[in-house]
């Protein structure tokens, strides 16, 4: 059975760990992250956005508190 990036991504942040869009790009070609956030939050996940600014430029990391 096909796993979604949905589950990926849930099992992933359930796990303790955070991701940007850069990282969920490269790990299973997902160009629309905070889409699926969105999604995850709908369901009730209290995922964390926490905005990072790096080399002049900021983006998000996404995270469950622990």
């Amino acid at each position: 059975m096909k796993t979604s990036i949905i589950d990926k991504l849930h099992e992933h942040l359930v796990n303790g760990n955070g991701i940007t869009p850069m990282e969920a790009l490269k790990k299973w070609g997902c160009f629309r992250l905070s889409a699926r956030i969105n999604e995850l939050r709908k369901f009730g996940m209290p995922i964390i956005t926490e905005t990072i600014k790096k080399n002049g430029k900021s983006f998000a990391n996404y995270f469950i508190a622990q």
